[in-house]
């Protein structure tokens, strides 16, 4: 199965153009910037206002959510008041559960996002064997559900998101396929599927969850899929790393997932979800759009032979390489992965040890001896290969190549108990010009290559800071679930169905629990998503009605209905239950 063409480079996958109202996705379309309202959608003035704020500083698109028939039938009065003042921006209602819901909004707006985990499907968490005959039975219904639907957007011209989250997979597919990219896929193309037999085609594909490596995997997967099921099969794409956070940690998550993905080509509109006010979306996602490009044409003295990768790129497996050690640490596949900065930057960092906390120096260029191999090159990379001793590994600075294309290759040429060296940039005189552009660009190119399995230590030169530049390099490892050295948040951006102040009750968690290291705590505003996101965090604050938080431990709710008053406490105690409390 291939997801691209080629591991080494790459090109913008070509697909059919789906049209949003007057905006265009997919083809020769340039990747569209979207986002989500946060306002009660029964609040037609703060609905179009934020509408009118997101579209001042870029957004193409604006979803807004319909929980209820209510709320879709107040997308009328939003769109209308926004078409009066002259704002033709495309509106897409959110669906989660209730098709009744979906079909009231179809009359309304130009796209319906609808998730097959939970539209006309369940969400019990019930264990259960299907027959290939019950299993028939069940699609069945899904269509006789789906079906009008689909009717109603062919007949109006309104497009829609077939978006599947690893957080709500159904309980049919997670007994078939269990709760992995595979059902992921396999849930959007059954529903996919039921549009084609109706001839009905204007619909984009997303496969998000809150963690990098199975966002990339699902994504590639997908594509995959789309590839085998034949040529007409070439809908556009949706990316988002969904409950990514807020701060740099929501900025360098969303990079690794999303950069990764336009790196390789793939994309066609992008969301970035942030748990800020919804305006903060809009520039990381262009910058991101900016910043990863396809990576290019291969290396002429390639001579159009491509070596073999050693890494499925639809499982991560971390490249098993040698122990080398490069000052006080060893390097390779069954050490931590390290963080290295230039001997300027790593002394200026030396000197302010007692303020950085846990982002401590740890290697300096100077403690390396890492030879530079130009991989391109046969006779550099024959070399390599030559010596029986492990030896740390780099790409040579200047090589005509994208550091991700780069590095793959490398990777896939010299002996595997070599430990690779990851560098954010072949050309350091050629840094982003940005603060922004300089996470996101770091990120995605290092967080691409980590959850690609390669790379044992990251060189972070783009970043002159100290502080800030192993910030940057733990930040990333952290986000990549490659090393885990602090508390790690799961959170949601907030949108109409959200039952608290998402914001302000995600600093009040964090403020309470951010010395917790290694504890990863979920933060809710709905069910929606809730269980299944959560399904690898410890513990999970979600909202389960107003002013009403649920505690879970896990996927499992435990307590219930508590003030949300009171509901941090409540979640401190139940950290100290389960023997991970420490006090700060």
């Amino acid at each position: 199965m291939q997801y691209c063409k080629s591991l080494y480079f790459s090109h913008r996958r070509l697909t059919r153009v789906v049209n949003v109202g007057s905006v265009g996705v997919g083809g020769a379309h340039p990747i569209r910037v979207q986002s989500m309202l946060t306002c009660d959608t029964m609040d037609t003035r703060s609905c179009i206002q934020q509408t009118l704020d997101l579209v001042s500083v870029g957004c193409e698109i604006v979803r807004i959510t319909a929980p209820t028939v209510k709320d879709a039938a107040n997308l009328q009065h939003i769109v209308e008041g926004l078409r009066r003042i002259g704002c033709t921006v495309p509106i897409v209602a959110d669906i989660h559960f209730k098709p009744e819901a979906a079909l009231e909004a179809a009359k309304w707006v130009e796209k319906i996002r609808i998730n097959p985990g939970n539209y006309a499907d369940k969400k019990r968490f019930a264990v259960r064997e299907y027959t290939d005959l019950e299993y028939s039975a069940e699609l069945e219904r899904i269509r006789e559900k789906f079906t009008p639907l689909v009717a109603i957007c062919k007949e109006r011209g309104c497009a829609m998101r077939i978006g599947t989250n690893h957080g709500s997979l159904s309980d049919r597919i997670m007994n078939r396929y269990g709760d992995t990219p595979l059902g992921m896929v396999e849930s959007a193309v059954e529903f996919a599927q039921i549009a084609r037999d109706l001839d009905y085609h204007a619909f984009v594909f997303s496969m998000k969850s809150s963690n990098p490596k199975v966002m990339i995997a699902a994504y590639r997967l997908l594509i995959a899929r789309l590839n085998q099921l034949g040529a007409d099969w070439n809908y556009p794409i949706h990316l988002g790393v969904t409950e990514a956070g807020d701060g740099e940690d929501g900025r360098i998550k969303s990079a690794i997932g999303i950069g990764s993905l336009l790196t390789d080509g793939i994309g066609d509109t992008v969301r970035v979800s942030l748990t800020e006010d919804s305006v903060h979306e809009i520039p990381v996602a262009s910058s991101l759009i900016t910043s990863c490009p396809p990576t290019g044409r291969l290396s002429d003295r390639i001579n159009g032979t491509e070596p073999v990768p050693l890494h499925n790129p639809f499982e991560f497996t971390r490249r098993n390489a040698s122990s080398v050690r490069c000052g006080k640490f060893n390097l390779g596949a069954a050490e931590i992965v390290r963080v290295v900065l230039p001997s300027t930057t790593y002394s200026n960092a030396l000197a302010s040890t007692e303020t950085l906390g846990e982002y401590q120096p740890e290697i300096s260029t100077e403690d390396l001896d890492a030879l530079e191999v130009d991989p391109t090159d046969p006779k550099a990379v024959a070399e390599v290969n030559a010596l029986h001793s492990p030896m740390l590994l780099t790409v040579k600075d200047g090589t005509q190549m994208h550091p991700v294309s780069a590095f793959r290759l490398l990777a896939a040429q010299v002996c595997e108990h070599h430990p690779i060296l990851l560098k954010d940039t072949l050309n350091p005189d050629d840094s982003p010009t940005t603060p922004l552009q300089t996470m996101l660009q770091t990120s995605a190119t290092i967080g691409s290559l980590i959850c690609d399995g390669i790379g044992d230590a990251i060189l972070i030169r783009a970043e002159p800071a100290a502080e800030q530049a192993l910030r940057l390099g733990y930040n990333l490892l952290q986000a990549a679930g490659s090393r885990v050295f602090k508390t790690d948040y799961v959170a949601c951006p907030s949108c109409g169905r959200t039952l608290f102040n998402l914001q302000d009750t995600t600093a009040r968690i964090k403020a309470a629990t951010a010395h917790l290291k290694g504890v990863k705590i979920a933060i809710m505003g709905c069910i929606v998503n809730g269980p299944g996101e959560m399904a690898d965090a410890d513990f999970g604050y979600v909202g389960g009605a107003p002013s009403k938080i649920n505690l879970y431990v896990g996927k499992t709710p435990v307590k219930f209905n508590i003030p949300e008053t009171e509901a941090v406490e409540r979640l401190k105690d139940l950290i100290a239950e389960h023997g991970k409390w420490i006090d700060p």
